[in-house]
């Protein structure tokens, strides 16, 4: 059976100006490409759907929300997957004791990301230098327990992850944006895939 990925979402107001709970379809899109069957789960609900998914995603968005570092602290003790994406990622990074900075050159830009040797992501990649897209307005500061695996030509953390977890990545760019066009950010996607199938 394909694994089942939970996404969680994000709040947003319709055009209607009503509370909405939101999933972006090119995470959701991304992970059926690569095996995966995605669903919206709501943060608050989340302890519910911890016997049914196989690894979680935490997408990208405006507002930090607290109720997410819970289901952070979770999956990183149970080891469960984790793919985080842009604030995703700077909430991975705050519970692990990074802080959050204002950046004035990252919004709808794309540049090179420098990866460091003995990480996941240059096991997945295997380039010490690829392109990606970069639409934020603010970065984090390093995690103490959390390894820094790409970093930006400005010193911008780019990526995190635990590399004794079975897969606990962050990424401050959008991969899913850029999946047709990107190998490495299906490669990304695959060896997540991945890891939630394995059951070990």
């Amino acid at each position: 059976m394909k694994p089942i990925i939970g996404i969680i979402t994000r709040k947003s107001l319709s055009e209607s100006n009503h509370n909405i709970d939101i999933v972006y379809k090119d995470i959701a899109t991304s992970i059926i490409k690569s095996g995966g069957i995605p669903i919206g789960i709501f943060n608050e609900y989340f302890d519910n759907y911890l016997s049914i998914c196989d690894g979680f995603i935490l997408q990208g968005g405006s507002t930090l929300e607290e109720k997410n570092y819970h289901i952070i602290k979770l999956l990183h003790h149970l080891n469960i997957p984790l793919l985080a994406i842009c604030l995703g990622m700077q909430e991975m990074a705050l519970v692990f004791g990074g802080k959050e900075i204002d950046i004035p050159n990252h919004q709808n830009t794309t540049h090179k990301i420098h990866l460091k040797d003995n990480t996941v992501l240059m096991n997945i990649i295997k380039s010490h230098h690829i392109e990606v897209n970069s639409r934020h307005k603010s970065a984090i500061t390093k995690p103490c327990c959390l390894t820094i695996s790409a970093t930006s030509n400005d010193n911008i953390i780019e990526v995190i992850e635990d590399t004794k977890k079975k897969f606990f990545l962050g990424l401050q760019y959008h991969p899913e944006n850029i999946y047709e066009e990107s190998i490495y950010s299906r490669l990304i996607f695959s060896y997540f895939i991945e890891m939630c199938q394995d059951k070990k």
